[in-house]
């Protein structure tokens, strides 16, 4: 199963702390780290950014925003680094400008937001890469979910839907992980699950357990640090006993092929008396 360790914005614009964290996955086992990419000014109305909001770089929304964001120079530190990690990382880009900047680092994998899975333009031009790319399906309709599904299968574009639940941090009652099996059915594709509850790690482990093909989970340093996304995060112990809670789910559910083990045969020998 695949693992991701979503650091999206929890770096709070600093790119120590966003090296920090991408140890911190490595560490922990996952096998990627993923990030989010935007062009402020494209993705928000002017009106939306000039609206007054205290944060550590000042007094406006638009300020908050581009604290937050990184530009070349921190990708291409994030870059070196993952390699240097020996981790894959890769970024859901929230408009087209984002989506054609990431491409200069030739990343394995795509990524669509949830919040982005109606934005046609954009998908297209993903789908176009040829990436793998996991679809997050957050606040979306079955129907919504179907036209994305088009674009990317029109295009030969190998996919994967994630389940998720777009409310920070998701109340555990609304996980409704049977909407794995839901999208399997519907889609016939295989599906993961993005996880933003503030409840430790049980709702990955069940998701595991429902034979999800991968898992992204939001990653932070101490979910007190500022920001919106830090309260629906792992801590790195947490993240940690998550990524060996679902290893150990992998092995526990084993492959479905019905065997007598050699563990069984001393008991076999002495307790089946009938042939």
């Amino acid at each position: 199963m695949y693992i991701t360790a979503e650091i999206g914005i929890n770096h709070n614009g600093d790119i120590e702390i966003a090296k920090k964290l991408i140890d911190v996955a490595k560490e922990s086992g996952c096998d990627a780290v993923k990030f989010q990419k935007r062009t402020i000014e494209k993705v928000y109305s002017k009106e939306a950014l000039d609206v007054p909001r205290e944060s550590p770089w000042g007094t406006t929304n638009r300020e908050q925003k581009l604290g937050l964001e990184f530009d070349k120079k921190e990708y291409d530190i994030i870059d070196a680094y993952c390699k240097e990690r020996k981790i894959e990382w890769y970024c859901s880009a929230w408009d087209v400008d984002s989506q054609l900047f990431l491409k200069q680092y030739n990343l394995k994998y795509n990524k669509v937001a949830s919040a982005m899975l109606t934005h046609k333009e954009l998908l297209k031009i993903i789908a176009d890469e040829g990436k793998h790319t996991f679809i997050s399906t957050g606040m979306s309709t079955l129907d919504e979910i179907k036209n994305a599904v088009e674009i990317f299968r029109n295009a030969n574009c190998p996919f994967e839907l994630l389940h998720a639940n777009s409310s920070y941090p998701m109340k555990v009652e609304e996980a409704n992980l049977n909407c794995i099996q839901t999208l399997k059915n519907e889609f016939n594709c295989d599906v993961g699950y993005s996880g933003h509850e503030a409840t430790a790690y049980l709702v990955c482990v069940i998701a595991a357990v429902l034979d999800c093909s991968s898992i992204e989970r939001h990653a932070t340093l101490d979910r007190t640090m500022y920001g919106s996304d830090q309260a629906a995060s792992l801590e790195p112990n947490g993240l940690k006993r998550l990524v060996t809670d679902v290893r150990r789910v992998e092995s526990i559910r084993g492959d479905g092929v019905k065997r007598i083990w050699d563990s069984e045969k001393s008991a076999m020998k002495k307790l089946r008396i009938y042939s």
